[in-house]
This record gives structure tokens, C-alpha cells and sequence, in this order.
């Protein structure tokens, strides 16, 4: 029974991989149909509080792009990498963490990987080595930004779980 539900979510998640854009959305919600009505799986809680956040964050960061906050913060990282190129393999997972904990979202640390290579490049250095730590950086930060969903679910997942016990 798990394997082929596992074998359904996958094929949902190559679907959507295939579609694409709105048809990642479709695939899931299709995957989520043929586990509710085939599987008879009992579909959780929806967690609108998580979503609401998402939302919000995702508003504030598109605000800020249209409004050339991305492109700053990109230029002000820019001009320190370029400052201190030496250091690219340390400061560029500063660069990451901090921009991912001031904006509550990873997606910001995408800005600035093409200026981590180049300064990467420009130093000899293998740019795979400040990317990856770059990115594992941004992914720890999410759990320490005060406006990450991650952060806002866990408290109220624990105060469940720990009142069950």
C-alpha cells in the first residue's frame, strides 16, 4: 500500500515537473484527488496560518523587486565580495544567510549566486566550493528568520504535540 502511494506522489511530482509553472499546482492537487478518493486517505488540516505567511513574504519580496530592494541588496553584496575576494568562501555564506534572514525567504540568496561565481572565478577559486556553502547557509538561515514560515510553524506544532502528551 505505501509503495504505491509513494509511486503516486512521484508520479505527481514528474507531472508537474513536466508542466510546469501553474501545472505544479494542478499536479499536486491531482495527486492529492487520487490519494483521497482511491486511497481513501484522510486529508490533514490545512495549515492557513503557514500559507498566510507564505503569502505575505512572497508580496513583500516581489514589492521589493519591483522596487529595486533586490537589485540594491545584490549591488551592496556585490561590492563586498569584489572588496575582499579572498575571503568569497566565508563571505559569501554570510552574504546568503543574512539576506535570507532579513527577507524571511531562500529565493534572495538566488540573486546573488551568479556574483559568488564570477568573484570565484576571477580568484581561481572553484566556484562550487562558496556556491554550496552559500546555499547550505541560506537554508539554515530560513530557521533562524523571525518571518520564515518554518519559524511561525514550529512553536505552534510543538505546543500540540507537547499538549498531547
Amino acid at each position: 500500500m505505501f509503495g504505491a502511494e509513494l509511486v503516486i506522489v512521484l508520479l505527481a511530482i514528474y507531472l508537474g515537473a513536466r508542466l510546469g509553472g501553474i501545472g505544479i499546482g494542478f499536479a499536486g492537487g491531482l495527486g492529492v484527488l487520487v490519494l483521497t478518493l482511491i486511497f481513501q486517505i484522510k486529508p490533514g488540516a490545512i495549515p492557513f496560518d503557514v500559507i498566510e505567511i507564505i503569502m505575505a513574504v512572497i508580496a513583500a519580496i516581489a514589492a521589493m523587486q519591483v522596487a529595486g530592494g533586490m537589485d540594491y541588496l545584490v549591488s551592496l553584496a556585490e561590492r563586498l565580495l569584489r572588496r575582499h575576494p579572498k575571503y568569497i568562501t566565508f563571505l559569501a555564506p554570510l552574504v546568503t544567510w543574512f539576506m535570507t534572514v532579513l527577507a524571511g525567504t531562500g529565493h534572495t540568496a538566488f540573486s546573488t549566486l551568479p556574483v559568488i561565481t564570477e568573484v570565484a572565478k576571477e580568484q581561481g577559486i572553484r566556484p562550487s566550493r562558496p556556491l554550496s556553502i552559500a546555499v547550505v547557509a541560506s537554508q539554515i538561515a530560513i530557521t533562524a528568520s523571525p518571518i520564515s514560515a518554518a519559524v511561525v510553524f514550529s512553536p505552534a506544532f510543538w505546543s500540540r504535540w507537547a499538549s498531547a502528551t
